[in-house]
């Protein structure tokens, strides 16, 4: 098993930044790609970027050159930068382990981007 620890989130006005950390403990796997995802009321989960364990990044389009990924300064620990916030990115924010065969998820934290 895994855990993950999420910190960070809250409420930012437009234009605004803020940054989240994840913190994954237990049976880790260094090959494990680590992920952020969000979740807008009534919709699936959309994924909002990721690292793999060689440090590779990608993101989704609507945060690509807003939000940035990172290894924290433990490889097991991630941070998600994000700036220049708007509204619509309001939503919970989810923290997520990919193994070959399992993945992990956090409890999820609250952004919310005032207007």
């Amino acid at each position: 098993q895994v855990q993950l620890v999420e910190s960070g989130g809250g409420l930012v006005q437009s234009g605004g930044s803020l940054r989240l950390s994840c913190a994954a403990s237990g049976a880790l796997d260094s090959r494990a790609i680590m992920r952020y995802y969000r979740q807008f009321p009534d919709r699936q989960r959309e994924l909002v970027a990721r690292i793999t364990s060689e440090g590779a990044t990608n993101y989704a389009e609507s945060v690509q050159g807003r939000f940035t990924v990172s290894r924290g300064d433990t490889w097991n620990t991630i941070t998600l930068q994000m700036n220049n916030l708007k509204p619509e990115d309001t939503a919970v924010y989810y923290c997520n382990y990919l193994t070959w065969t399992n993945s992990y998820w956090g409890s999820g934290t609250e952004v919310t981007v005032s207007s």
